[in-house]
């Protein structure tokens, strides 16, 4: 966890002419597109690991869904 710590900072100049507003509106939109929000949030809350039968369902629909795309690729 403590590499992650220093990996998760944002961090912006402001320029000269530049109000706070737009900073603060163009930080904002840094850490959007960083992404680092959503890793924080689905980090919050531990999360019990897929049992043998959740893997086996999900490798069945994901492989399901695969193929359909597949098939809808040439028309």
């Amino acid at each position: 966890m403590k590499g992650d710590e220093i990996n998760m900072k944002v961090t912006i100049w402001k320029n000269d002419k530049e109000s706070n507003e737009r900073a603060i509106t163009r930080f904002n939109k840094k850490v959007q597109s960083s992404r680092k929000l959503l890793k924080v949030r689905g980090e919050r809350y531990h999360k019990k690991d897929d049992t043998k039968r959740q893997k086996r369902q999900s490798a069945i629909m994901r492989e399901h869904y695969r193929s359909q795309k597949e098939r809808s690729k040439f028309y």
